[in-house]
């Protein structure tokens, strides 16, 4: 099974920056999609962005413009930059990879963004 570290978050003012980090435990080369999600209070999980293994991305439509998602194969890393960063932006934000074959869906445990007004 794969492991997944994330880090950077912490507390920043509106319109600021950061960046989050998801290190894994095996290669990241061939998982087919690599993604972070987020979950406020009281609310649902719900995705943020995802990267495939081609280096496809897709950005929910609410970071589209502010978010910006890569990957470092060789460093076994999936990023997220966050710019311009919004009160609504606070949640735990976790990080997951999926893949069909062979059957993976990990996650890890999360790491917290507050953004204050």
């Amino acid at each position: 099974q794969v492991q997944l570290v994330e880090s950077g978050g912490g507390l920043v003012q509106a319109g600021g920056s950061l960046r989050l980090a998801c290190a894994s435990s095996k290669s990241i080369f061939s998982i087919n999609v690599m993604g972070w999600y987020r979950q406020a209070p009281g609310k649902q999980r719900e995705l943020v962005a995802f990267i495939t293994s081609g280096g496809s991305t897709n950005y929910a439509d609410s970071v589209k413009g502010r978010f910006t998602i890569s990957r470092d194969n060789a460093k076994n890393t999936v990023y997220l930059q966050m710019n311009s960063l919004k009160p609504e932006d606070t949640a735990v934000y976790y990080c997951n990879a999926r893949d069909m074959v062979p059957s993976l869906n990990a996650w890890g445990q999360g790491t917290q963004v507050t953004v204050s007004s």
